[in-house]
């Protein structure tokens, strides 16, 4: 019985990540400015960004509650890595497909921006692999082996937030360029099948030495939440690269 119960915060994170996708694929009511698009777009999608990240809390806890009632099987691990496929995978990868079909159907037939739009889900490929090296790995290390696909797949979650703030300033031209969204398909599939070491911050306990790095990150998540709100998710996920980069190789000599 106490395996099932976190088999069910599980397969919550599986429902939410359904209803993420139902809300992605809901179609765009068409407007005369494109500007417009882009905003009504963004709010649509910034419903399916609410489960993603409601799956990323189920997530946390079904891991939590296994441990808690020590209840983890081999069962849980492999139903845990599908639910996340779909959460962190495929939703986000959606979320990338509709906006560059979005900017693609401006200079492209509907059925081309469609194709040029399909590399999105390289995002999904990528997970699903980080995935499966972790779920065969025999590695005892506390820290990851590339970033964690909950992790990608909230910073992608993020973005329909930061449209609908208006807090892209300076940053709106970026964002409405396919090459934006093709440089970012690349990048966040690199981290997430890469070798490179990435810290976890789960702990234990608390201790100023050995987590000053995780609190570092906190600090930085905190300031930048006060200064940027949602472009803040970006801000603290490249510090989370960066520091993983700079402290975890000075840790392994």
């Amino acid at each position: 019985m106490k395996k099932h119960i976190a088999n069910g915060f599980t397969l919550l994170n599986l429902l939410f990540g359904c209803i993420a996708i139902l809300y992605i694929l809901h179609p765009l009511k068409t407007t005369d400015a494109a500007g417009d698009q882009w905003q009504h777009l963004s709010q649509q999608l910034s419903y399916a960004s609410v489960f993603i990240l409601l799956s990323a809390i189920v997530d946390f806890f079904d891991g939590f509650v296994a441990r808690l009632l020590n209840s983890a099987s081999e069962m849980g691990k492999q139903l845990d890595s599908l639910a996340d496929t779909v959460s962190f995978g495929v939703a986000p990868s959606l979320i990338v497909f509709r906006y560059l079909e979005l900017i693609l159907s401006a200079d492209f037939a509907p059925y081309t921006a469609f194709l040029y739009s399909i590399p999105a889900f390289l995002i999904a490929c990528a997970g699903a692999y980080r995935l499966a090296r972790f779920n065969i790995s025999t590695a005892s290390s506390v820290n990851f082996q590339g970033v964690p696909i909950p992790a990608a797949g909230m910073l992608t979650a993020s973005f329909p937030f930061i449209f609908i703030s208006g807090k892209t300033g300076l940053l709106s031209g970026v964002f409405s360029s396919q090459w934006f969204w093709y440089g970012y398909i690349v990048v966040i599939s690199y981290l997430m099948v890469s070798s490179l070491p990435m810290m976890s911050l789960k702990s234990k306990s608390i201790s100023v030495k050995k987590d000053f790095w995780k609190i570092l990150l906190a600090v930085v998540a905190v300031v930048a939440a006060s200064l940027f709100q949602w472009l803040a998710v970006p801000i603290v996920f490249m510090s989370y690269v960066i520091l993983s980069a700079v402290m975890l190789p000075r840790e392994q000599h």
